[in-house]
């Protein structure tokens, strides 16, 4: 992203498809009357369309509103959302790192685990 984020801000994923037409003033909407939170706060906002080719972020850079978009020319992203669910709903919180791994395309995201289990002695 042109913006620097930093590690540890919060990312919060909306838990279902969204039409991304929506704007600055859509989006902030569904975050402020789904989650009742203030964007202006801080952390990062993703939110996926239905054919999960497209996405965008909304995040607060301190002076305002920024929208990061994605569209994919091949392929889909990762499956946040993994049935129909009555929104709103709970955001589902993703590391600044599994965001990025999510833009890049990669399908292990949305707290998987990633390590072999500890050793049993």
């Amino acid at each position: 992203m042109l913006m620097s984020v930093a590690r540890g801000t919060a990312v919060f994923a909306y838990p279902a498809p969204v039409d991304l037409r929506k704007s600055y003033n859509g989006l902030a909407g569904l975050v402020t009357t789904g989650w009742q939170r203030n964007v202006l706060a801080g952390g990062l906002y993703l939110f996926v369309n239905k054919a999960r080719t497209g996405c965008k972020v909304l995040a607060w850079d301190g002076t305002g509103l920024c929208i990061f978009a994605k569209r994919l020319e091949r392929g889909r992203f990762a499956a946040l959302w993994r049935e129909a669910c009555t929104l709103p709903a709970t955001p589902l919180t993703l590391t600044t790192s599994e965001l990025a791994l999510f833009i890049e395309g990669c399908t292990l995201v949305g707290n998987q685990p990633l390590s072999p289990p500890a050793l049993q002695f």
